[in-house]
C-alpha cells in the first residue's frame, strides 16, 4: 500500500491509477467456481461401460446406449447424463483398464442370478462375512429364489448406505429373519429408530413370546416366602 502512489520510471501515473485502470478492464468473476476439469462428450455401450482417456469406467445398466458427459478430474472421474450424474469413480492412470461399481450391475444380475459368481464387475468386491452367511442360509431356504433375493438386498445399496445395510444383515441373522423383506423392514426400522415388527406367521423359527394370565393362588407362593 505504501506503493500505491509511487511512480515508476517510464509512467505518468501512479502504481494506484495505474491498477485502477486494470481493474476497470478485468472481466467479472464467473457466477459459479470454475470446474476445474477435463470434459468429454461419450456414449455408454451396451455392457454399461464409458470409455475416458484408455479406460472404461462402469454406468449404472439403465443407461445403456445414452449419451454421456464424462467429466475427468486429477482424482476422480465422473459420469453425467443429462443434468443427472449417474456414476463417481477413482481415477485410473493405467492403459486398457476397467474400473467397476458392482452396484450398477445388480438390476441385471437379479435378472440372472446364474451369472453371480462369474460377474467380472463382482469380482474383488471385498462384502462383510455376514453377507455370505446370509447368501448361504438364504439358497438353503429357497433356493434359486433365495439367490434373487440375496442379490435384492445388495442392491438396498442403491438407496441407503453400506453402513446401513450391513447393520440390517446382522439385525436379520440375529433374529432370523431371513428374507429380502426382513432385511428391508430392520433397514427402515434402524433409520427411522423405531422397534422392528415383524410377523411371526412368516418367520415361524423365530422364538415366540408366551404371557399367561395370572391367578390369584400365584401370589400364595409369594406370601410363603415373605413369611419364611
Amino acid at each position: 500500500m505504501e506503493r500505491m502512489d509511487a511512480v515508476l520510471r517510464g509512467h505518468s501515473e501512479t502504481i494506484g491509477q495505474r491498477m485502477e485502470r486494470d481493474l476497470d478492464a478485468l472481466l467479472p468473476l464467473p457466477a459459479v467456481p470454475y470446474d476445474a476439469c477435463d470434459k468429454q462428450s461419450s456414449r455408454v455401450s451396451s455392457l454399461s461401460l464409458v470409455r475416458y482417456r484408455t479406460n472404461d469406467y462402469s454406468a449404472p445398466v439403465a443407461y445403456g446406449h445414452r449419451d454421456a458427459l464424462v467429466r475427468g478430474y486429477v482424482g476422480e472421474v465422473v459420469i453425467s447424463c443429462g443434468a443427472e450424474v449417474i456414476a463417481r469413480h477413482p481415477r485410473s492412470y493405467e492403459k486398457d483398464d476397467f474400473v467397476f461399481d458392482p452396484i450398477h450391475y445388480l438390476p441385471l444380475l437379479e435378472r440372472k442370478t446364474a451369472a453371480l459368481d462369474q460377474a467380472a464387475p463382482l469380482q474383488g468386491w471385498e462384502l462383510p462375512e455376514e453377507y455370505q452367511t446370509l447368501r448361504r442360509l438364504l439358497e438353503a431356504r429357497m433356493g434359486r429364489r433365495g439367490k434373487r433375493e440375496f442379490v435384492q438386498v445388495l442392491r438396498l445399496m442403491e438407496h441407503f448406505s453400506h453402513q446401513e445395510v450391513h447393520h440390517a444383515v446382522k439385525d436379520a441373522l440375529r433374529l432370523g429373519a431371513l428374507s429380502f423383506d426382513a432385511v428391508k423392514h430392520l433397514l427402515l426400522c434402524y433409520i427411522e429408530g423405531r422397534p422392528p415388527r415383524l410377523d411371526l406367521d412368516l418367520y415361524p423359527y423365530l422364538p415366540r413370546v408366551s404371557v399367561k394370565t395370572n391367578r390369584a393362588t400365584d401370589y400364595m407362593g409369594l406370601l410363603t416366602q415373605r413369611a419364611a
